[in-house]
């Protein structure tokens, strides 16, 4: 069954971004983030394109979210770590070597050791104080015997410029050579854009590589992946002095040709678009109407007399500027698309 929902996702701009990020790392390697469902694109989607240009490590945050993507790291011979490591729940799955746990506290790191200790990734915490065991703990030898890969940080205030994103990479840089780990990661989307002193040896963009802009250094960089589209259910005339939606926030000061849409904060166009967001068809601009309710929006379209029931238009859904508009940030827009989209790559 069609849906009346589509996500058009464009492979060139998604290749585009990580290619750029890729090469902003200097000599690092260049990995994803694909957790929560490739940021609300279609994890699936996403590995194999990034894989099929060159990516070869790619982070997701649970098990569930690993043993969806087994077979593709199998296939595509490619390095997938779960970020929040590993609890006794999940210990069957990560016995099967599909993946890497990223070791984040010292229960998770006696857990591993007394399963046998094999290949993983460890979070240290140099600021953040969010997941992580301290510096001070790998400096006195917490990690001496493991099989660590990678051995990474996390910047708390990337998209700022903040002396704490010096503080963070000083520390993780006095660990070097502390650990079996063959690779020091800290930087994120934003700590790309902050110089090949944050790269170390492994990069771990997520938004970027979406269409997010964390900083103004990669606005001329990043391209847009992902437009929503919707069906019009219903074209009306709103004549003048009439209200349409809940709460009565727009009302018509002369007639006004109305499209209902078949989307709403449901499926994460949300309410803070209500009056301020706007759909698209060719060049023509049809501005949003009232409130975004749970399934619907309305929008005007004077400007196209012919479109009517069944038709299809496009949000404005440029990550930057929808986030200013609706006052969400970059990374909800994202994640908040729906399951009833039909995600459609190109």
């Amino acid at each position: 069954m069609t849906a009346p929902l589509r996500l058009s996702l464009d492979t060139s701009a998604l290749v585009a971004n990580w290619r750029a990020l890729d090469a902003l790392s200097g000599t690092a390697a260049c990995g994803a983030a694909v957790k929560a469902d490739g940021y609300g694109l279609g994890a699936r989607g996403v590995f194999e394109r990034l894989a099929a240009a060159g990516c070869r490590d790619f982070f997701v945050a649970s098990w569930g979210e690993a043993a969806a993507l087994a077979d593709l790291v199998t296939d595509l011979h490619v390095d997938l770590s779960v970020l929040h490591g590993v609890r006794a729940e999940d210990m069957p799955a990560a016995a099967q070597g599909f993946a890497r746990p990223v070791l984040n506290t010292l229960e998770q790191i006696r857990r591993w050791r007394d399963a046998g200790g094999g290949r993983c990734d460890v979070m240290v915490d140099t600021g953040m104080n969010r997941l992580g065991v301290s510096s001070e703990q790998v400096a006195d030898g917490l990690l001496d015997g493991l099989a660590i890969d990678t051995l990474m940080s996390h910047l708390a205030c990337a998209d700022e410029d903040a002396a704490a994103n010096a503080r963070q990479r000083d520390r993780l840089e006095h660990l070097r050579g502390r650990t079996s780990a063959r690779r020091l990661s800290l930087a994120n989307s934003a700590g790309i854009a902050l110089g090949s002193g944050y790269a170390f040896d492994l990069t771990r963009p997520g938004l970027a590589l979406y269409g997010g802009v964390p900083r103004g250094e990669l606005a001329s960089v990043v391209r847009q992946v992902a437009t929503p589209q919707a069906q019009i259910l219903q074209r009306r005339t709103l004549t003048a002095g009439e209200s349409i939606g809940y709460n009565a926030l727009y009302t018509a000061q002369e007639p006004i040709e109305v499209a209902i849409l078949n989307i709403g904060y449901a499926d994460g166009y949300w309410r803070g678009f209500t009056n301020s967001g706007c759909a698209r068809v060719g060049a023509a601009l049809l501005p949003v109407l009232g409130r975004v309710s749970m399934d619907l929006t309305a929008i005007a379209v004077d400007a196209l007399p012919s479109l009517g029931e069944g038709d299809w238009v496009s949000l404005n859904f440029a990550l930057p500027e929808a986030a200013a508009v609706s006052g969400m940030s970059q990374y909800e827009l994202l994640t908040g698309l729906g399951s009833r989209f039909e995600r459609l790559w190109a």
